[in-house]
């Protein structure tokens, strides 16, 4: 449970019954709040007082929220914000998530809700803080030090989002590592390049970065999600690459960013298929549906290495590269890939 630690908090909705109910219970839990009746007021009020964090209502009289989170989030970068609707359309959701936003609850709310994602979108905002924290401390240290120790400051920023992101999960502890140890004797069975090995490395350990946005009960939900619910989860290929952008090159946000791209281009949103997928994309979904699946899951116990290879077999031409099947199947059947830490 994310504590509140005063950050301010500018509710946006054009009723006020809604705004009164949403700011007694954020004040109450120790959040400083401000209130706006529409977008352009809210712009207004950003202007002059700084806010953490903005609840926005999507549809609302003159700028609708969705119009006004574009334009708020160029302005005030430092701003996080959830939007809020009672509309399920999963197209909307998506397009708010692509603009900028750290979450999306729907009307009529739950508080107990609202407070999950509230805190959820603060704790986000402040890693990405923390991020930026890092990249000004590397690019002085650029010019200051020798490369070894730059590199060193590197390898803390990482471990630092790595251990955020699996932190207190059993089912996850471990994950990344692990994909990023399968995807690398994949990436060496194909003969990649030292440079491409590294941004391979990058982007498997990275991949789910972007699961500190997501609701953790429908994460670790344990049983069946529901078409709303995976595409929430889905979210996180979308706020992955702008969370790391500032420390990794435009190579690892594409593997970051394609990682859940079917080789024949039938997942969700998709724009590109076959080898216009990043090979290290291609790579990294391979490894991380190897690893989940020889894993124990909130909603089921690890499949034994025999049967997850059928399944990848099963897949291969479809959700996977035939190159890179290959490849695993050679790595898995030939040598050890390191276990989980």
């Amino acid at each position: 449970m994310v504590i509140a630690q005063g950050e301010n908090i500018l509710i946006v909705d054009d009723e006020e019954t809604i705004r009164r109910v949403l700011n007694m219970k954020l004040s109450k839990e120790g959040y400083r709040c401000g209130e706006a009746g529409s977008a352009d007021q809210a712009l207004s009020q950003l202007k002059v007082n700084p806010f953490e964090l903005v609840v926005m209502d999507i549809n609302m009289p003159g700028k609708l929220g969705s119009e006004a989170l574009p334009e708020m989030r160029a302005k005030f970068p430092q701003t996080a914000v959830v939007m809020a609707s009672g509309l399920t359309d999963t197209t909307v959701i998506v397009r708010c998530i692509k603009d900028g936003a750290q979450d999306y609850i729907r009307k009529p709310f739950s508080l107990n809700e609202v407070l999950l994602s509230v805190g959820r979108a603060l704790e986000k905002r402040r890693l990405e803080l923390q991020i930026r924290e890092y990249q000004q401390g590397l690019a002085q240290k650029v010019t200051e030090e020798k490369t070894t120790e730059t590199r060193k400051y590197f390898l803390s920023a990482i471990e630092t989002l790595i251990n955020a992101l699996e932190a207190n999960d059993r089912y996850t502890a471990g994950h990344s590592r692990s994909v990023s140890n399968i995807a690398l004797a994949v990436g060496q069975q194909l003969h990649l390049s030292a440079g491409d090995l590294e941004d391979l490395h990058w982007g498997s350990l990275l991949h789910d970065i972007g699961k500190i946005a997501v609701d953790p009960q429908i994460l670790n939900k344990p049983g069946k999600l529901t078409p709303d619910e995976y595409q929430h989860i889905m979210t996180h290929a979308i706020v992955g690459p702008d969370l790391v952008r500032p420390l990794v090159n435009d190579r690892v946000v594409n593997i970051i960013l394609h990682h859940h791209d079917n080789y024949d281009g039938s997942g969700a949103d998709q724009t590109l298929s076959g080898e216009a997928i990043p090979l290290g994309a291609r790579i990294v979904l391979a490894a991380d549906a190897f690893d989940a699946m020889t894993s124990d899951r909130p909603y089921r116990a690890a499949l034994p290495r025999e049967q997850a290879l059928e399944e990848v077999s099963r897949c291969s031409g479809t959700q996977f590269d035939p190159l890179v099947t290959g490849a695993l199947f050679q790595v898995v059947g030939t040598r050890k890939i390191a276990a989980r830490v």
